[in-house]
Order: C-alpha cells, then structure tokens, then sequence
C-alpha cells in the first residue's frame, strides 16, 4: 500500500486499542452478520436508503459506505435484534468512494452518535480525498459543535474525535488497511467510470469472508479477492434493460456491472451467496429480470437485496 501524506498507518496493536478491541477468547463462538442498512442509489425511492452495509461480527459493527438515512437504518436493524448495530456502537467506516449517494450520511454518522451518547474515537477508512471532505464537514458544523459542548447540553468534545485515515491500494490487488481482534479488512480498486480512486473491500472473520464491490464496472480484482468467499455483495442493472433505454448507455457501461457481466464474474468468484446491491432500474427492469438474467448464465445462489435484510 502506498502511504498518503494524510493517512499514516497505524499498527495493529494500536488499532486494537483505538478501537477499544479486546482479544476475542478462543473458545467464544463468534458470529458475522451481514445487513443491508440500505440499497439504495440516487433515485429518492423511499423504500431504499442511501447505500450502506453492516459487517456485524460478534457485536462490532464496521459500516462501508454512509448513504442518507444510515444511523436510522442501523438503530432499526438494532432494534429487529441485531443489537451489534446500536448507536453508541457506530465507531468504524469504509467509504468506497465520494459519490453524494454513499457519503450523505456522513456527518449524520460523526454527529448524531455523539450528540445521544457515543464515546469516541470515531475511525473512518476511505480514498484520497476524505480527509478534506471530513474537515469541510466538521467546518460546516462548526457552531452547532460549539453549542453542543459549551452550552446547556455540555457534550464532552472528546468524545468526538474524528481519525481519518486515506488509503490506495497496490494496483495489483488488495491492501490490509486495517486489522483487530475480529476482522482484517482489505482494500483493493475498482473501475468506476472517472472517479480515480474508488475501492472495493474484503472482510476476513472468523467465521466468514465477505467481500464488497462498492460502485464498479467488472474487474477481475473483485473475483480474485472473493475466490470462493462466503458472501459476494455487488452493484447491478440490467442488460436488458439498459438495451430499452435511449442515451446514458456509455455512462453505465463506463460506470457500473451488467447482470450479463456480473453472472461471468460471479461464474469466477464462486460465492457461496451473491447478494445484489445498488440496484439500478433501468429501463423499467425489477428485481426479478435482475435475478432471472443472473440465473441464465451463472448457476449460483443470488438474490435481490432490499434493506434491512441480513444473512
């Protein structure tokens, strides 16, 4: 990985203790979920966050991506019974990339937490370029910060502390950015259209291996770093549907995966279960064409995500 002026890295005994990760005990069984706190794409479908999913292992959650609504999303998935998703929880984050979708939640992640209990650090994992996104974020909240911790509510601001940390993977394949207790999370980049830094992710735990496509068009990085993985989550829209659709065709075929192009990769991948995410309509396609097209060529396990649901 090469080290950015803003994103020194840090080592893995330290990490553990920022994140206030004690040892898990050999003989404790510990479980990962997977939730998706929202599937949503810029589209304002009510039905469908911002995108985010949760990596719960035991009861630690790592969030990759903040889309609109993510702190609601989690406070209900906590509620349903994944209790690793309460809000004092919410410490850990991976942006895949700085689209608006997957970052509109982000001050509603630094803030709201805080402001109802949440001890810090907050750690947040991303490319270049969160760190100056963070730091006009908090500029931009500058007084109602100053409120909070220096009148009637008298918020510690210590609590708030805000640890950016800005990452590019080798070219060749993946980098572990990050590492506890419970997970070793690798970053590795992905296609996506014009962006110069967008980034897929790998979460390696004790029971599972997830890997998380971000927004991309294929690339064989993201079969390479599944490989048999037990969950694949990745973008979508339909071949046919985009076949309808008149103009933008090159912005989706730059930008994003094919049902086509994503059976031929998930044919490589081998996941246990491909989870469809950031599902993109168009040309009128539902859920099902998505999943009828998959299953015309790859022969796996996949399903449609809608938000909330957990494997």
């Amino acid at each position: 990985m090469r080290p950015l002026p803003a994103a020194a890295a840090l080592p893995t005994l330290a990490l553990s203790i920022m994140m206030g990760c004690a040892d898990v005990p050999a003989s404790q069984t510990v479980e990962t979920r997977v939730v998706l706190l929202g599937t949503g794409t810029p589209v304002a479908d009510p039905a469908r966050s911002g995108p985010s999913v949760g990596v719960v292992v035991g009861d630690t959650p790592y969030l990759v991506d903040l889309g609109a609504g993510v702190v609601r999303r989690a406070v209900e998935a906590s509620r349903s019974g994944i209790e690793g998703l309460a809000l004092e929880r919410l410490r850990t984050a991976f942006i895949t990339h700085l689209h608006s979708d997957h970052t509109l939640g982000y001050p509603d992640f630094l803030l709201t937490p805080w402001v109802l209990g949440r001890e810090g650090p907050v750690a947040v994992y991303g490319p270049p370029g969160l760190q100056e996104m963070t730091d006009r974020l908090l500029a931009a909240y500058a007084e109602d910060r100053r409120i909070r911790t220096t009148g009637l509510e008298r918020l510690d601001p210590s609590r708030n502390v805000i640890e950016v940390h800005q990452v590019e993977p080798d070219s060749g394949g993946g980098s572990v950015i990050y590492r506890d207790a419970r997970v070793t999370v690798t970053a590795f980049p992905v296609r996506h259209g014009t962006w110069e830094h967008a980034l897929g992710y790998r979460f390696d735990t004790p029971d599972r291996r997830v890997v998380i496509s971000g927004d991309a068009a294929p690339s064989p990085v993201i079969a390479e770093q599944c490989d048999g993985c037990d969950v694949l989550l990745h973008e979508v829209y339909s071949t046919t549907g985009l076949s309808r659709r008149r103009g933008s065709q090159a912005y989706y075929q730059a930008f994003h995966t094919s049902t086509r192009e994503l059976a031929e990769l998930a044919t490589r991948a081998r996941p246990k279960l491909l989870v469809l995410y950031h599902q993109l309509y168009v040309g009128g396609a539902s859920d099902a064409d998505l999943v009828r097209e998959i299953r015309e060529i790859y022969d796996g396990r996949v399903v449609s995500g809608r938000d909330l649901e957990a494997w």
